[in-house]
């Protein structure tokens, strides 16, 4: 065991060191590099050849003959956006003069589940579905216009993709003004707002310089829009009422700036605003009165304004209950009575532009049924009168731009991307959190928790078939040492969270296995939560039940081949200083994404491995783990620092005793009576065996002292009840 401890110690040792290397790759624009491995027709159908790389926008006119029919982009000379692997995925895409993507392809990638288990024709078929998208569409509705083809077990990857093509495409179309879509930062024109001018205004000034924008509705304007869609049961039911009567009367104005905000709120509600707006943030107002609502009841029962949001370019906001706030009156003495006077905050990262115009998209429902509804929107639009502006110089315009676009804008699409995976794995991530909540109380109450023998049984078995299902073939939760080879891969070129991110359930279960590698070192994981440890288990479980016999290895050889999994993970970590793509090729002796992710379905080699493995655990349980497992033992370097050791043994324990080293269902207790924290998975079976009264001889030791009290304490009471009968 002293040996074992000074080989873990030397490799904790020389792993931290290679860690700490750095070396920051730059990454230039790269489309020439992929165009001569393309053919033209393969982005735009018909197409016969490629145009020079922009020197300024890296985009290559496709031609046909001498026409121009498309543009060519390389998604990652234009989005940062990180795959599951920490780098870019490159997708070559070409979108036509009308905005439109007319093709994709995938040219290079470094995603380990793409590498070697999904075919790249799958996700090129899946990127092919893009063909035909309308950018403009997508800038309009903030890059939500269509429906995502996930592929199961490439969830990340494909989100990524999709972000990627999509955000990068509509850069490409307002950068060369494709369909109408210009670019919301022009240089020299563009603008700032002038915070220094703050003159009180009426409602008529404000209205009659376009400071205040309206939007008037009649009833007769909505029953005509909707007579035009040809939805016979929308115009089955027309709103009633005279066609002149006010739908709705919507009025909005930018109330951040200072002279618009204190001539409609007044100085001291101007004040309150201020107070709650944080830096970069802005504000509109929006009023509105006729029996049509802009706010509706919505917001209410989900706390989110379903009838409205702001569109700029291709950036949407939508308002939220914490970014509202109601006001009862308007403060010039001249405007009118509305029965809506509500603030909206604009955030700070939403991208917009104050000085830039904008539209209020107004969505207007009717219902056509008990529960199916009609839609239309109408746009409000609002653009701040040069009075509030002024340019900027050139020293600030560059600057400006520049981190707008490179930093700012991509930080938050990337923070957009993993925040919208999150919010749509919610239901998966309760149940984790679950899971992981019950397996710390268990922990924690281990004694207690294995006082029933059989009861204990069957909540690990129900346990573990949870990690199998659950986090294993449903979320595809499965950790691997490629994670690990990944985040040295991020700390090495400069690391960020954003691609850490993208998997949320992984996500939570290393934060969670960091740290009870601290409390419990690597067990915690390796016995409860791996999904490929859980299988080994329940099918070790089921030969059991089938009367297979189970074969024990000879100590001294089982505790020689305990460096195996050490020395894997050595190899595949060297390796992938050298070349991640080669080391996670080589990471295919986890079985993990033949067994749990792909579930099998791979090709036949794959496939033998994972059920050879499987099928050698029927006699020795959880023989992947004992011997070959590199995230196992990745894991046991840090966990000797654990701070606590919480299994309870006796002084009995390995001398004379040997029924835990016997039942331990992975060897992991040595003759002697020590329990090997770097092999132990934690199942509790020791403790069970600790307060056992069948089998445990201590236990059963301490029974027998206490029965023959018992009887020693029956029979002098009893002898003493004859000596006293006799005296009487």
């Amino acid at each position: 065991m002293m040996m074992t401890d000074k080989f873990l110690r030397a490799l904790a040792a020389f792993f931290m060191l290679i860690t700490m290397a750095v070396a920051a790759p730059v990454q230039a624009q790269e489309l020439g590099r992929f165009l001569p491995g393309l053919e033209p027709s393969e982005l735009v159908e018909g197409a016969t050849g490629f145009g020079p790389v922009g020197a300024e926008i890296p985009v290559a006119p496709v031609l046909k003959g001498s026409d121009t029919v498309g543009y060519a982009f390389l998604t990652s000379d234009f989005v940062g956006t990180t795959g599951y692997s920490g780098k870019p995925i490159h997708v070559v895409a070409a979108v036509s003069p009308d905005a439109v993507i007319t093709g994709a392809k995938l040219v290079e990638h470094s995603e380990p589940i793409v590498l070697i288990g999904i075919p790249v024709a799958k996700v090129n078929a899946m990127i092919s579905g893009y063909i035909g998208m309308d950018l403009k569409a997508e800038a309009e509705s903030g890059g939500s216009s269509h429906d995502i083809d996930i592929i199961s077990g490439a969830t990340v990857t494909v989100m990524v993709i999709d972000d990627s093509l999509v955000r990068s495409g509509l850069k490409v179309a307002r950068s060369l003004g494709l369909g109408g879509l210009a670019s919301a930062d022009t240089g020299a024109a563009r603008r700032e707002v002038d915070m220094t001018t703050q003159e009180a205004r009426s409602w008529e000034e404000l209205l009659g310089d376009g400071s205040v924008r309206r939007l008037s509705l009649s009833v007769g304007h909505i029953n005509e829009a909707f007579a035009a869609t040809g939805d016979k049961k929308a115009i089955a039911r027309p709103e009633k009422g005279d066609p002149e009567d006010d739908f709705i009367d919507m009025n909005m104005a930018l109330v951040s700036v200072p002279t618009i905000g204190k001539s409609l709120l007044g100085e001291l509600e101007y004040a309150n605003l201020t107070k709650w707006l944080g830096e970069g943030e802005q504000a509109i107002l929006v009023t509105g009165r006729g029996p049509y609502s802009f706010k509706g009841s919505g917001y209410v029962r989900g706390g989110i304004f379903d009838r409205i949001h702001l569109l700029q370019g291709d950036h949407s906001v939508r308002f939220n209950d914490k970014m509202h706030r109601r006001l009862n009156l308007l403060a010039p003495a001249d405007a009118p009575t509305f029965t809506e006077v509500d603030l909206f905050k604009i955030p700070a990262d939403s991208g917009f532009d104050p000085a830039q115009p904008f539209r209020l998209q107004l969505l207007v429902q009717r219902a056509i049924g008990a529960v199916d509804k009609a839609f239309l929107t109408f746009d409000l639009d609002y653009k701040l009168p040069e009075t509030y502006l002024m340019p900027l110089s050139v020293a600030q315009a560059v600057p400006a731009a520049a981190t707008a676009d490179t930093d700012d804008a991509e930080a938050a699409a990337k923070r957009a991307l993993w925040q919208r995976i999150w919010h749509d794995r919610t239901p998966e991530i309760i149940v984790l959190a679950g899971m992981l909540g019950v397996l710390t109380l268990t922990f924690f109450f281990q004694f207690q928790a294995t006082a029933n023998e059989r009861r204990f049984y069957w909540f690990r078995i129900a346990f573990l078939t949870m990690s199998l299902f659950f986090i294993g073939w449903y979320a595809n939760a499965q950790l691997s040492v490629v994670n690990l080879m990944a985040l040295a891969g991020a700390l090495r070129s400069g690391f960020t969270w954003d691609a850490f991110l993208l998997d949320p359930l992984v996500f939570i279960q290393w934060f969670a296995v960091a740290a009870a590698l601290l409390f419990w070192g690597r067990g915690a994981y390796c016995g409860w939560l791996c999904p490929f440890g859980a299988l080994q288990e329940l099918t070790n479980q089921i030969a059991r039940a089938l009367h297979i016999p189970q074969w024990e290895l000879p100590w001294g050889l089982h505790e020689r081949l305990w460096p195996i999994k050490y020395i894997i993970f050595l190899g595949l970590f060297g390796m992938s200083l050298a070349s991640i793509s080669m080391a996670e090729h080589y990471a295919e002796v986890e079985p993990f994404k033949t067994a749990i992710i792909l579930k099998f379905v791979r090709d036949w080699p794959f496939v033998v491995f994972a059920v050879t493995l499987l099928i050698i655990g029927l006699f020795v349980e959880r023989f992947y783990c004992r011997y070959m497992c590199p995230l196992g033992a990745a894991l046991a370097i840090p966990a000797r620092i654990r701070m606590f050791d919480w299994l309870r043994r006796y002084r009995e324990c390995g001398n004379p005793c040997q029924t835990c080293a016997i039942e331990c269902p992975v060897q992991a207790i040595h003759p002697t009576g020590e329990i090997n924290p770097n092999e132990c998975i934690n199942c509790l079976h020791c403790q069970m065996l600790y307060q056992s009264h069948d089998r445990c001889p201590v236990v059963i030791r301490k029974d027998k002292r206490r029965a023959g009290d018992k009887m020693s304490a029956a029979a002098n009471e009893k002898a003493l009840g004859q000596i006293l009968s006799r005296k009487n």
